[in-house]
């Protein structure tokens, strides 16, 4: 039957099935695991005949594992706006006062264009 391998821990919707029923189960390992492009082919186009309520739980736990991947993101994101952030903070520097700005000449190019001293061709031998 459909649900023996469905809910046999090493099904291919096995841990869709555990996040649409039991959610704090769930860990972070069984959330990156999860390859929800593959999930959704296979619930959309199944092997076997699924029913209607089977299949919306099978959805329900790939909106949860979306769900949990999205805020795994933003905490991620938000941890390294924080240490980036510190890191560039304002009046934390350790240069001499004297050494925060560069002179002119340290970051002018010299202007040595000898090279395009020489006349152009006339435009007719092009």
């Amino acid at each position: 039957m459909f649900y023996t391998q469905l809910l046999s821990k090493r099904g291919p919707l096995a841990k869709i099935w555990l996040a649409a029923h039991w959610e704090r189960k769930l860990t972070k390992a069984n959330v990156f695991e999860c390859n929800l492009e593959t999930t959704i082919r296979d619930i959309i186009s199944p092997k076997m005949k699924i029913g209607l309520r089977t299949s919306g739980h099978l959805l329900l736990g790939v909106v949860r594992i979306y769900s949990k991947k999205a805020n795994y993101l933003l905490t991620d994101c938000n941890n390294a706006l924080v240490k980036i952030k510190v890191t560039f903070r304002p009046g934390q520097t350790d240069l001499p006062q004297e050494g925060l700005e560069a002179a002119t000449k340290a970051i002018t190019l010299v202007e040595g264009f000898s090279t395009f001293d020489d006349e152009l061709p006339h435009p007719r031998y092009f």
